[in-house]
């Protein structure tokens, strides 16, 4: 009798900590299509096309600049508000954009998942790996009207080394959007109504991260409120080392790291737990 052989066996995970990464890499060209899919499907039938990744945080920030600049006076460490502003946005929308799509990845994406096997992670995974584009587009952005105000003003702007701490930056944006997103994602397979209060919620800690204000002008004995927001030492930081201003603490970013471990230890046992049958619940 011959013996059969299988190209692919299927097992139970052994353990909800458990995270395949071989099978994750052996799914390689699947992420890739993901991201390729997500890229096409919100600007394939749109009159401009990428170039809203541009559009999109210049209204923003000129809306910041009207509201919080003009109108409200609050201050922007004497920088130009479109650079403190745009500094702050284009960090921001990937968090947010990452934490909003991963929040509902089960709900999004229940009819395939019935029907195909593939690792679940790759679909949390390719929304953080597509939103990279997009930053990618919106920090040129930035730095083009970093360049123009450098040439074509008198502002002066001082380059911090910490500058080169963005790709780690970025990297902790992603893992703590895919935690929490993991999280959100867990628990709105059975309580639906988390999804409503999921904007809500954003654009409460948006008003709790220092994107539209600095660290420094928040009175003393309150900045350790914001300082608990992990996003706090991302945006600071950044803005520390392109800007020259801000608050740059190793404390507060080591905080942010060790919160962001947790949050993706504890979004990946969730997570794990919540794919073996969420298909009966959803």
């Amino acid at each position: 009798m011959e013996t059969q052989t299988w190209d692919t066996i299927i097992k139970p995970k052994r353990s909800l900590l458990s995270v395949n990464l071989a099978e994750v890499w052996k799914y390689r060209d699947l992420l890739r299509m993901l991201v390729l899919r997500d890229f096409v499907t919100i600007y394939k039938q749109t009159l401009l096309g990428p170039i809203w990744f541009f559009i999109q945080p210049i209204f923003t920030v000129l809306i910041y600049t009207f509201i919080f600049g003009e109108f409200a006076g609050i201050s922007t460490d004497g920088l130009p508000k479109i650079l403190f502003y745009l500094s702050g946005t284009v960090l921001w929308n990937y968090f947010a954009d990452c934490f909003n799509k991963t929040a509902t990845v089960f709900k999004d994406n229940q009819n395939v998942f019935g029907k195909v096997y593939f690792p679940r992670l790759i679909s949390p995974l390719s929304i953080v790996v597509s939103g990279l584009l997009k930053l990618g587009v919106q920090l040129l952005l930035l730095l083009g009207f970093l360049l123009f105000y450098h040439f074509f003003t008198e502002v002066q702007l001082k380059i911090h080394l910490e500058l080169l701490l963005l790709p780690c930056l970025i990297i902790l944006m992603a893992a703590l959007s895919l935690g929490l997103g993991m999280i959100i994602t867990s628990l709105t397979t059975k309580y639906r109504d988390l999804v409503f209060l999921l904007q809500f919620g954003i654009q409460l800690l948006l008003y709790a991260t220092p994107v539209i204000y600095p660290l420094s002008s928040v009175p003393e004995k309150y900045q350790w409120i914001i300082i608990l927001n992990p996003m706090t030492s991302i945006i600071e930081t950044f803005k520390y080392g392109v800007l020259g201003t801000g608050i740059f603490s190793w404390f507060n970013l080591t905080y942010t790291l060790l919160f962001t471990i947790i949050i993706l230890i504890l979004g990946t046992l969730i997570f794990n737990k919540t794919e073996k049958d969420f298909m009966d619940t959803v």
